[in-house]
Formats: C-alpha cells, sequence, structure tokens
C-alpha cells in the first residue's frame, strides 16, 4: 500500500498539472486524462449556466469536481465557510456571493499552482470577502470553532487519512455547524481489481469509501444527522473510454460494475451543545436509494 506521503504527491502533481493546463491552454485539466476529457461523465453539468456564467471562464474550467455543494447546502447572510480543497476557486466564489459581504468564504488548498489560479480568479470576479489558504485538508490552519460549512467537492476521497480530514472538519466547525461534501463512494462490494481500474477513473486517485463506511467515519468523529443523496450514478459505459485504454477487459467488468460507484452528497451536522451520549448512539444514518444516471 502507498503512503500518505506517496499519495499526497501524487495528488499534488496531478491537480497542479491540471491547474497549468488551465493557465497555459485554456483548457480544462481534467484529473484522469492526458489531452482529452476521459472525466466528462463525472466532471460535466454539475454548475447551470448562471451561475457559471458568474464566474471567471478558469474557475470554471479548473473545475474537477464531482457534485455541486453549494447548489445542496443553504448557506445564510453572514456565514462563514470552508472548501476542503477549493482548486480553482469555483465552490468558494459561489459560497462567497450566497454569504455576503458580512460573510466570509475561506479555501483551502495544498497546491500552488491553483492557489495561484483561484486568487487570480477571485481578482477577475472582484469579491472580496474570500480567501485561499495554503494547507492540507488533514491539518486545517484554522481555529476551533471558526466556520459554519464545510463544504468540500470530490476531495476527501484523495486523502490517505480520512479519519483525520473528518476530525479536523468537526473541530473548525461551530456547534450546530454543518458539513456539506460532494464525493464518489462505493455502493456494495466490488472485486478489489475492479475497484482498483474503476477508481483509477472516477476518483483519480483509487480512494474512495463504502457509503457505510464513510457514515461510520462520520459518526466516529461526532457527526449526528448523517445522511447520503446519490445524485448520480456512473455507468460501465461512463468508464469504458478510460478503461480500455488501460488493456481492462471492459466487457467482463461490467456486471461487477454497473451501479456500483456513485456521486454522492454527504451531510451532517456537529451537534449543538455538549452530547451526553457516544456519537455512535446517534440518529440512525438515512441513506437515498435513487439517483440520476
Amino acid at each position: 500500500m502507498e503512503s500518505s506521503e506517496t499519495i499526497r504527491e501524487q495528488v499534488r502533481e496531478k491537480y497542479g498539472s491540471a491547474a497549468r493546463s488551465v493557465e497555459e491552454s485554456g483548457s480544462s485539466g481534467g484529473c484522469c486524462n492526458k489531452g482529452r476529457r476521459s472525466c466528462d461523465p463525472i466532471t460535466t453539468d454539475l454548475y447551470s449556466a448562471l451561475e457559471k456564467g458568474a464566474l471567471p471562464e478558469k474557475a470554471v474550467l479548473a473545475s474537477l469536481g464531482c457534485g455541486n455543494p453549494t447548489a445542496l447546502i443553504e448557506l445564510r447572510a453572514g456565514e462563514t465557510v470552508l472548501d476542503l480543497g477549493s482548486g480553482g476557486g469555483i465552490d468558494v466564489l459561489l459560497s462567497a456571493r450566497r454569504v455576503g459581504p458580512t460573510g466570509k468564504a475561506y479555501g483551502l488548498d495544498m497546491t500552488d499552482e491553483m492557489l495561484a489560479l483561484a486568487r487570480e480568479n477571485q481578482r477577475q470576479a472582484g469579491v472580496e470577502n474570500v480567501e485561499f489558504l495554503k494547507g492540507e485538508i488533514e491539518r486545517i490552519p484554522l481555529p476551533d470553532g471558526s466556520v459554519d460549512v464545510v463544504i468540500s467537492n470530490c476531495v476527501i476521497n484523495l486523502s490517505a487519512d480520512k479519519d483525520r480530514v473528518l476530525a479536523e472538519a468537526f473541530r473548525v466547525l461551530k456547534p450546530g455547524g454543518r458539513f456539506a461534501v460532494s464525493d464518489v463512494v462505493v455502493r456494495g462490494g466490488v472485486p478489489e481489481e475492479v475497484r482498483r481500474n474503476m477508481l483509477l477513473w472516477a476518483g483519480c486517485i483509487a480512494g474512495a469509501m463504502e457509503e457505510s463506511e464513510y457514515a461510520a467515519k462520520l459518526a466516529k468523529a461526532g457527526f449526528e444527522d448523517i445522511s447520503i443523496e446519490p445524485v448520480r450514478v456512473y455507468a460501465m459505459e461512463d468508464a469504458r473510454k478510460f478503461l480500455a485504454d488501460s488493456g481492462v477487459d471492459v466487457d467482463a467488468l461490467a456486471p461487477q460494475v454497473q451501479g456500483k460507484f456513485v456521486s454522492a452528497f454527504l451531510r451532517a451536522t456537529k451537534p449543538g451543545k455538549a452530547c451526553c451520549c457516544s456519537p455512535e448512539s446517534s440518529a440512525p444514518v438515512r441513506i437515498t436509494a435513487k439517483a440520476s444516471s
């Protein structure tokens, strides 16, 4: 198994390369391709024309997520939002507009190229209530209880220490704060070879969790009111081109893959006051069965 540092450097290089692609050629630097958009089924059609029209083009091009967390969580005027793995800044800029001038949106990223791109996108957008921070999502450089909402877009699955990420998210949230994340999850058992190849496509770095494991880790971190809402089920055809290029027998994999890899929206809440019981005994997890393909 690869070390946490090796995985971190792989992620840093992939997203640094994506940012350079956007800056140098004005083309999207899809996380799973070399010069083509083999990630299209994951990264496209996530934002409305109205949302994209209000942002610099490069902020849209640098969006490499699997969902639109800002559209699925209520953000209120005056709130403070933190985006884990903020990339080119699209979700930070959208959040900043929704919380208004009395609120604030932080973006956290470890990649210098993405931070430079995000800050330039902020300048072009003319949004002042934004601050981009350099750091790792396993060690968030903000004090305890300092934000109202933590969002993230297909980034937590890239971390080798997800327990630490979720514990840090819990730490920086205020009591009653909300966790609202888009991520890739696995539904049910999948053979390891199949999982490895699919996650190279769907997660860019293999690491997506089974949905019940994700929920368990949220509960372990102390969250309650946990829910998992599938947004998009990835069909075998979505990954056919990428997997065929890797020499995998796609037709043989199809029956074991169909419906197993899902883009989901995960919600949870930090208790509003000291809890008298263990996190494991909180309200049951809600997992929605349906999703669009």
